[in-house]
């Protein structure tokens, strides 16, 4: 699959293009898919109870997302063409997000070695991603430096945020230098050295509409692996049970047909009750929920052809109405069917 994006329109940099085949570069693995799945959108409550489990899962699935050649290659042409640094962190965080990455900022990491100062960064990482839950977020912190957080979602739920910044909007001056020193002192760290102010006039600056430009861009990047996140949900990377196989084939050859839990549960030679528990227990999904992703997959696929009627497409995958399919889109993927369409990048 290919697109290519004129940011040359709005954006300070050229033409990119991207070619990749998301399915055969990212393996997913089945725990942390099933246990996030299970328990934050089947279990809301009890995930609050499971904020270490829900965090590992999350950890897992996120760096699962990274290792592709694709977000690799993202990753470095945005910070070649950026001089800024970027990642791809989870909700929660015990760490400086952009502490290692290629073009950190060196006054930033020189900060993250007093461990006062840390932890004042990492309660800004936190406000800051509690703005950008929902939608691109930008703040600042004690020292003059913004940092922007893109939110990225699997459904409905935001799962991590493409991270960058570490900037200031002005150019830094001695007053600026004097400012972060005293803000120092206050977290008892000793800022008022050559070091120190050589690396804080190494900081880059960049104007608020070149940052608007990098969160348009961080914005579109995050919606590619949100088109493909959802996909994850019907597919298994791992060995499973020949029944569980049998009735995935099954449903996906007869998804537009009105399925029933007996009708699969019969096509696999066993009974209902065995099937919904040993079904949900292995993709993390009810019987209901895999059959709707899967017509809600086919969906965005038919969503491509600006000749079909969302109605059309509607029953045409298996819904019995339209509003029962605009209800079940909107919880899995976040947003409207039309509003998906408007937004989805046209072919080179």
């Amino acid at each position: 699959m290919g697109f290519t994006y004129p940011l040359n329109k709005g954006f300070p940099y050229p033409l990119l293009h991207f070619s990749y085949s998301f399915e055969e570069s990212l393996p997913i693995s089945k725990n942390a898919h099933s246990a996030y799945f299970a328990f934050v959108e089947h279990n809301p409550v009890s995930a609050k109870n499971e904020n270490e489990r829900a965090m590992n899962a999350n950890g897992q699935l996120i760096e699962q997302l990274t290792r592709p050649e694709m977000y690799q290659t993202y990753e470095h042409a945005y910070t070649e063409a950026t001089g800024l640094p970027l990642t791809f962190r989870p909700l929660q965080t015990w760490q400086i997000p952009l502490h290692g990455k290629r073009m950190e900022n060196p006054f930033c990491e020189l900060m993250t070695e007093q461990r006062s100062a840390c932890a004042a960064c990492l309660q800004m990482q936190e406000k800051l991603a509690k703005e950008a839950m929902g939608e691109p977020a930008t703040i600042i912190c004690s020292y003059g430096l913004y940092e922007t957080a893109v939110p990225v979602k699997l459904g409905s739920n935001t799962i991590g945020f493409l991270q960058t910044g570490q900037v200031m909007r002005q150019k830094p001056t001695n007053t600026s230098f004097r400012r972060a020193v005293d803000q120092a002192k206050r977290h008892g760290v000793d800022l008022n050295t050559p070091k120190a102010k050589e690396a804080y006039f190494q900081t880059p600056v960049v104007s608020q509409k070149k940052l608007d430009s990098l969160s348009a861009l961080l914005t579109i990047f995050a919606d590619h692996i949100s088109m493909k996140s959802n996909q994850l949900a019907v597919q298994s990377a791992t060995a499973e049970p020949l029944m569980i196989t049998r009735a995935k084939q099954y449903i996906l050859e007869n998804y537009a047909e009105k399925l029933s839990l007996g009708q699969v549960a019969g096509a696999v030679h066993t009974s209902r009750f065995y099937f919904c528990k040993i079904f949900r227990k292995l993709t993390g999904l009810t019987f209901t929920e895999f059959v709707s992703r899967t017509r809600i997959e086919k969906a965005k696929d038919l969503l491509l052809n600006p000749n079909l009627r969302v109605s059309e497409i509607a029953f045409g995958v298996g819904f019995q109405s339209l509003t029962h399919f605009n209800r079940v889109f909107r919880k899995t993927v976040g947003e409207a069917p039309t509003t998906y369409r408007d937004r989805l990048p046209k072919a080179a």
